[in-house]
């Protein structure tokens, strides 16, 4: 696994310099924000993050959901954060002056003992090199009364979930998980599920965002 998680690291990089190569700023930024905030309307029943909330967005990626929450107080963190610096001008840290931003991975991030009303992990939990403590980390950064919102790509067919654990046939990801084995590691860890979103259908992975709230 720690070869594996190395190469997709690798692949990972590759794949943002590339996408982000001949993309304008000020376009991308705002496409990206209205995406992120139309992720958070769609779960607003579950939770809303008022401007006082403290937010950690874990593997947050060089456009994290950290660009669409301005006024909150936010930990930004990405074990390929110091990579991403060289992708400006699309990612520069400076143009988000309450976002305190970390090089670490999700499992060895230390937060010294501070924890967060919110936790965000869209799209990165699969990215871990360590799954268990990939989700025992994010219950440790939550408040007794706080929630996390995951986003996952869960397979759809049990087949190609467990031959794809055997073959790189998604690169970019070490992990390969279907829904209910997603929501099951956050029942494990203390939390309850009250919502679960469909975000895109594919063939082999379906989209989902997961809303969980401490127990």
């Amino acid at each position: 696994m720690t070869l594996r998680w190395k190469i997709a690291q690798w692949f990972e990089l590759r794949w943002w310099k590339r996408y982000l190569r001949d993309k304008d700023k000020a376009t991308y930024l705002g496409w990206k924000k209205n995406y992120w905030q139309s992720l958070l309307q769609k779960i607003k029943d579950e939770i809303r993050i008022d401007d006082s909330q403290t937010v950690v967005d874990m593997g947050c990626g060089p456009a994290g959901i950290f660009i669409a929450l301005p006024q909150n107080k936010i930990t930004a963190v990405d074990p390929l954060l110091n990579e991403y610096k060289n992708l400006a001008p699309v990612f520069n840290p400076a143009d988000y002056p309450k976002v305190t931003f970390v090089n670490s991975t999700i499992e060895a991030f230390d937060s010294n003992g501070i924890r967060y009303d919110v936790v965000c992990c869209m799209n990165a939990i699969n990215h871990v090199h360590d799954m268990e403590k990939g989700f025992e980390q994010l219950k440790k950064l939550c408040n007794e009364n706080g929630s996390i919102i995951i986003s996952i790509d869960a397979h759809n067919f049990s087949f190609f979930k467990h031959l794809f654990r055997l073959i790189p046939g998604d690169i970019l990801h070490p992990h390969q998980y279907d829904l209910l084995e997603y929501q099951n590691f956050l029942r494990k860890n203390g939390w309850k599920v009250p919502a679960t979103v469909l975000l895109k259908h594919e063939f082999f992975f379906d989209h989902h965002l997961l809303v969980g709230k401490r127990i």
